[in-house]
């Protein structure tokens, strides 16, 4: 039997987790509800159709369960928590992951047994976004597997814009280049904006706006250390 990774959620968060958990498992499948379209950047991995009253037997005789992991991504809040509950009380020695929209979903994954809950709303700073874009669930994703794992939050403030050359902050693989996500900015005026909304695709970095970012402690004083910023906390 397979050690597999088991994504139920035919979408783009799907597609981030199979995107950032290849690393570790070559077997990737999807499970997606009957009614979803096809999703262009799914098409490279297996996918399975399943239905929420599914008894899961096909599962248990393909995968080896204790060294599988299950990611339940579904969009539905409702459906995410009646799926978290039916991969338990047939699983108990499954590792589920899911996604939650809020605190009381969060909650209610944890009793349906969920072993982690991995938010898609973000508070920090005052600045609520409603979904978590890609790459910040590109980083929390690609994390998970480490129990000990400790994403900080902080704020930097930018006394080296020079150093982005002229780029948007939408336009850098903050990721990729400095192992931060970076999840709004506050300029001086102290307004403050989501990265990937509309208005800040247009604003060039300046000395003395200060980013949001998430990242481990070390990835963030480096990142302080190239743009000649400050921690602000």
């Amino acid at each position: 039997m397979k050690s597999s990774a088991l994504i139920f959620g035919y979408n783009d968060y799907g597609s981030q987790v199979a995107k950032n958990v290849s690393y570790k498992y070559k077997d990737i499948t999807l499970f997606k509800l009957e009614s979803d379209e096809l999703h262009k950047d799914l098409k490279a991995y297996e996918t399975k159709v399943f239905d929420l009253s599914d008894e899961w037997n096909e599962i248990e005789s393909v995968y080896d369960i204790k060294s599988s992991v299950a990611f339940c991504v579904l969009e539905d809040d409702a459906e995410n928590i009646f799926l978290t509950i039916s991969l338990r009380a047939q699983f108990e020695d499954l590792t589920i992951i899911a996604l939650s929209s809020n605190k009381e979903s969060a909650n209610k994954l944890q009793m349906a047994g969920a072993n982690k809950v991995i938010p898609i709303v973000q508070t920090t700073a005052g600045i609520i976004s409603d979904m978590l874009d890609k790459p910040i669930v590109t980083e929390v994703l690609h994390n998970i597997r480490d129990e000990n794992s400790d994403l900080k939050v902080a704020q930097v403030e930018i006394q080296n814009h020079s150093y982005f050359d002229g780029h948007y902050p939408s336009d850098i693989e903050w990721s990729r280049d400095h192992g931060i996500i970076v999840l709004s900015v506050i300029h001086k005026d102290g307004k403050s904006e989501f990265i990937y909304s509309a208005k800040e695709k247009h604003h060039h970095i300046e000395d003395g706006d200060i980013f949001v970012v998430v990242g481990y402690t070390q990835d963030i004083e480096d990142f302080k250390k190239l743009i000649g910023g400050k921690r602000c906390q």
